[in-house]
């Protein structure tokens, strides 16, 4: 298959499991990349069950107040004039989305979720364990067993209930889909399977009434406290003192950046700068809950001043990337609500700033960081198509230069996985290897930092393997952690945090919640 551009492909789903996102799947095939896409609606064996489309129905009122997803069931109706299967088409990549699989004389893709096939699985997987191991098997014409060709877990942080799951795996099944089909992996492996039981409808009772029970903690949660509260955590420390030193986050105390009760603080990245220490961080109005871009400066005796804007933007702006070259320091936000990767210079540093340059354009990419490599700039960040989480497709681009052109890396997406993909803050060498912190966003979004050895980077491959885990707790007391960073002197970290509306509460929660040390 690696040999042939696939150009006729068939499409097959059951007449009840077809959704929304098959035909996302088919537009993608078919406008992308030019192939002739069919579908075709296969009738299921023995009889349906009705809890699944009774859950999804349940959740598209209750939940998402009847707006569409891509779980959502549409009718044959939907392929006339476009994707009906003609007579006699004879597809040489069958993508099969059946539970039972079906005949043909052609390369089949199929994707498995825990190592089982079909809708059912997939909502299984997600009722009774959360986001399932996504496997895309390839079988060959007259073989029974295949082997896994791409893979990878989705991340569920901006999913509401089964359905929006079901439509989070889906969008990246249809990444691995496409992946499978323009470079297969040469690894032969096979998926691990795992048993999964239907749902039922007294599950769904259970579940309902525990979802109407959580709304309304949430709802008493969000009247008396901001729904998302991040607060930056920084010390002066010395090398061997530090986090990618210790892989823990003792030693010298940790200090709170104070922030107001309306803003919060966070992806911070310390930078000095002519004898002085600075730090850039996102600073979010949970009135408008859109970020800017501000700096804190540090006085002689290493005392935080006030965060001042320094750069916003119509859209959000986050995770204020720093480099330097030639003696400038430029920045790249994360400015995904603007579809781009933008580079700024400081003019004026460090309180004026100018949008000189676009690096990527058309992508909705997250949190881009840079690192150089054997005499080339590689530029990584997660990415989505405006469907499925924010944190679990990691695209890489490489350049000669700051300026570009930046070419796409050819294994990309190089990673679809909800636990090592999205970064966290700034590469680092240790021993001559090259590490990265990631997010790991399987509880939550941000939940937990990885620390990531790099065994692999080039024009052609990208490989990591895990060094261990850093969750707050203890030191940094709070829910979760997000990013690393440290330039041999001045270490930062951030962590979610209860932050009650009114101040005399904030403060008790923030005296309650120190750094201990």
């Amino acid at each position: 298959m690696k040999a042939r551009q696939p150009k006729d492909i068939l499409v097959a789903a059951e007449t009840t499991a077809f959704a929304r996102w098959v035909l996302w799947l088919a537009e993608r095939l078919a406008k992308e990349h030019g192939w002739r896409v069919f579908l075709r609606l296969v009738e299921p064996t023995g009889p349906a069950s009705t809890a699944l489309p009774t859950l999804l129905s349940l959740e598209k009122m209750l939940v998402r107040q009847h707006q569409p997803g891509g779980a959502d069931r549409i009718g044959r109706d939907a392929l006339e004039g476009r994707y009906a299967e003609p007579a006699g088409f004879r597809p040489n990549v069958v993508i099969d989305l059946t539970a039972e699989g079906i005949d043909a004389q052609a390369v089949r893709l199929r994707p498995l979720y825990d190592g089982q096939p079909g809708e059912t699985a997939l909502a299984s997987a997600l009722f009774f364990r959360g986001t399932p191991d996504i496997a895309i098997e390839m079988i060959e014409p007259g073989q029974a067993v295949g082997r896994v060709v791409a893979s990878g877990t989705a991340s569920l942080e901006a999913a509401a209930g089964i359905g929006g799951s079901m439509e989070a795996v889906a969008s990246r099944v249809i990444t691995l889909l496409l992946k499978a089909l323009s470079d297969p992996s040469d690894a032969p492996a096979s998926a691990q399977s795992t048993s999964l039981r239907p749902i039922r409808s007294r599950d769904i009772a259970v579940r309902t009434a525990k979802d109407v029970a959580r709304a309304a903690v949430r709802a008493a949660y969000r009247l008396c406290c901001h729904g998302s509260h991040w607060r930056v955590g920084w010390r002066f420390v010395e090398p061997g003192g530090d986090v990618w030193s210790r892989r823990d986050l003792a030693g010298e105390r940790w200090n709170v950046l104070p922030d107001p009760v309306d803003h919060f603080y966070a992806d911070p990245f310390p930078l000095q700068w002519q004898g002085r220490d600075y730090l850039f961080l996102e600073d979010l109005d949970h009135k408008t809950e859109k970020g800017v871009i501000a700096v804190v400066a540090f006085d002689e005796a290493g005392r935080p001043g006030p965060a001042m804007p320094v750069i916003e933007e119509p859209w959000h702006l986050s995770y204020p990337f720093l480099i330097e070259r030639d003696g400038d320091i430029f920045m790249i936000p994360e400015s995904s609500g603007n579809r781009d990767i933008p580079l700024y210079r400081a003019f004026d540093f460090p309180l004026k700033w100018q949008r000189i340059a676009t690096l990527v354009e058309g992508v909705d990419a997250a949190d881009a960081t840079i690192v150089e490599q054997d005499g080339l700039l590689y530029l990584f960040a997660v990415v989505r198509d405006r469907v499925g989480g924010y944190s679990d497709t990691l695209a890489i681009w490489w350049s000669e230069g700051l300026f570009g052109p930046w070419r796409p890396h050819e294994g990309n997406p190089v990673l679809v996985d909800d636990r090592t993909a999205r970064p966290a803050g700034n590469f680092v060498r240790i021993d001559g290897a090259l590490h990265r912190p990631v997010q790991d966003c399987r509880r939550a979004y941000g939940s937990t930092l990885g620390l990531m050895k790099v065994t692999r980077l080039d024009r052609e491959g990208f490989t990591q393997k895990s060094e261990g885990l850093i969750e707050a707790g203890g030191e940094w007391p709070g829910k979760r952690i997000h990013t690393l960073n440290y330039n041999g002197r001045l270490e930062t970290i951030d962590g979610f945090t209860l932050r009650p509306r009114f101040k005399p509460a904030a403060d008790l929660v923030d005296w309650w919640y120190r750094p201990r040390g």
